[in-house]
């Protein structure tokens, strides 16, 4: 399997809140909707890793930073500028763990992962809807 890394160089810098020399993708995935958001008409402005969101760990009680992948401001088909944050994942990882009949390194790595992933997207959630934005 290929690994897509790199810089991002946008056609539309004007688009991006943020540095657009420092657009950093870290999957084929979040290639692809960069493109994507840099080329459509109805995306007013994006950013990739730009927004912080404290959450607290699960596996230390600690207060961590998240960055989502993406912010967006669009115009949605009904004409009404929206805002959501966006997080790109291999639904895999979007879903618990499945129960092994034998608990395993890599299904504690797991549970883990989507432990933390968990808090993550509750924090998410909750700051979109404090400023009306969608997650």
């Amino acid at each position: 399997m290929a690994l897509y890394q790199g810089f991002f160089k946008p056609k539309n810098p004007d688009k991006y809140k943020g540095d657009p020399t420092n657009i950093i993708y870290r999957s084929g995935w979040e290639l692809k909707l960069m493109i994507y958001l840099d080329n459509h008409k109805d995306i007013l402005k994006w950013s990739s890793e730009e927004i912080i969101v404290p959450y607290r760990s699960p596996i230390d009680g600690r207060l961590h930073k998240y960055y989502p992948d993406f912010l967006v401001t669009k115009i949605n088909k009904n004409g009404i500028q929206e805002t959501m944050l966006i997080e790109v994942k291999p639904k895999k990882q979007t879903q618990p763990p499945k129960r092994q009949a034998k608990v395993t390194k890599r299904y504690l790595t797991e549970v883990k992962t989507w432990g933390v992933n968990e808090a993550k997207w509750k924090a998410a959630n909750e700051y979109c809807k404090d400023r009306g934005w969608s997650f």
